[in-house]
């Protein structure tokens, strides 16, 4: 095979439309556009999504929904899923993601959620605990360190 003589496959190509080139191709005269109007213009037509005098699906469906801008984003972890740590381990954001339990470190750092039971002596390094969490921390041993 050499580049010079690859071509498409057949069939893969079309000829385009030879508009405006006399009334026995079909689409002489006003070449396929009809007669006058705002369709037959250039650059004619309407934007997507207009639908005449009347309101736009857009305009006429509810406002939904709030996006609060000054909402805190934390990436967040169950007490139960640092049973996967040896005891004496400093757990910290960057430990969690590295072992794959955060996907990422959300701008506001990690917090500690109290779900499920821990029996590991663990030191763990969040951003914020809840009041579950860092009493089920403190009850195996560990400590809860606030960063």
């Amino acid at each position: 095979m050499i580049i010079n003589e690859l071509k498409p496959a057949k069939g893969a190509k079309k000829a385009p439309k030879r508009l405006g080139r006399g009334i026995g191709s079909g689409t002489g005269k006003t070449s396929g556009k009809g007669a006058k109007g705002q369709w037959a213009r250039s650059g004619g037509g309407v934007r997507p999504g207009f639908e005449g005098q009347i309101f736009g699906l857009t305009r006429r469906l509810p406002k939904a929904g709030f996006d609060n801008n000054w909402k805190k984003v934390y990436s967040t972890v169950n007490v139960s899923e640092l049973e996967i740590f040896e005891n004496g381990t400093t757990v910290t954001a960057e430990l969690l993601l590295e072992r794959g339990i955060l996907s990422k470190i959300e701008p506001y750092g990690l917090k500690i959620l109290g779900d499920g039971e821990l029996t590991k002596k663990l030191t763990v390094v969040a951003k914020k605990f809840t009041e579950n969490a860092e009493k089920k921390i403190t009850a195996a041993g560990g400590t809860a360190e606030v960063k």
